[in-house]
């Protein structure tokens, strides 16, 4: 007699269904599957290995630290990081001054923005870049649109910028270090010194 019951109830049973089929989706998306090794030493999103580089990864510096430091370790993402050089001469952060208490939270509101302007969601090294100049675009985390294109010798040129070394790997982060700081015009005009200039 169940059975009818069960049977004339449609409705029920589709309910049932679904709930089942959702619960096992979710129990199946919770388990922590390990990733799939593709196995051709083709370089992968999910590539754990530790700092190495191209070039020398002594030019991430203070300031490019705290920026990959800003980024979850578990995602890949590309930063295209000024080199301390540049932020020193294009934003006046320098490591004994602006690290002191006084001017620590102010470091990091700018760093956070630069971040925004030069981190994109996704992996991007110099074999991913096509040569001879020809731009692609990216969209980086805040909006802000990245031009990048490849030259010689390996050189990304990013809004105009170029770097100073590429590839750098940490873990699921590619890390290019730039010469230069990549801002809007709007952000490039805020930090600009104010002159107080008798005319």
């Amino acid at each position: 007699m169940r059975r009818k019951f069960y049977c004339k109830n449609s409705v029920a049973f589709v309910f049932l269904v679904v709930f089942f089929c959702c619960l096992s989706v979710l129990i199946i998306s919770m388990l922590n599957v390990p990733d799939v090794d593709t196995g051709n030493g083709a370089m992968s999103i999910y590539d754990d290995t530790p700092l190495k580089s191209s070039g020398n990864d002594k030019s991430v510096g203070t300031f490019g630290n705290m920026m990959i430091d800003m980024l979850p370790e578990d995602l890949a993402f590309t930063v295209f990081v000024p080199s301390e050089t540049a932020f020193e001469r294009d934003l006046r952060l320098s490591a004994n001054d602006s690290l002191v208490e006084e001017k620590i939270n102010d470091t990091y509101v700018v760093i956070s923005r630069v971040l925004g302007f030069s981190a994109i969601p996704r992996v991007l090294d110099t074999a991913t870049v096509p040569i001879s100049g020809e731009e692609v675009s990216y969209d980086s985390l805040s909006g802000f649109e990245l031009f990048v294109s490849k030259y010689a010798g390996g050189v990304l040129v990013v809004n105009g910028v170029k770097s100073q070394s590429v590839d750098i790997k940490r873990g699921k982060l590619v890390v290019h270090v730039m010469d230069g700081v990549i801002m809007d015009a709007e952000f490039e005009q805020s930090i600009q010194p104010d002159f107080d200039g008798d005319d």
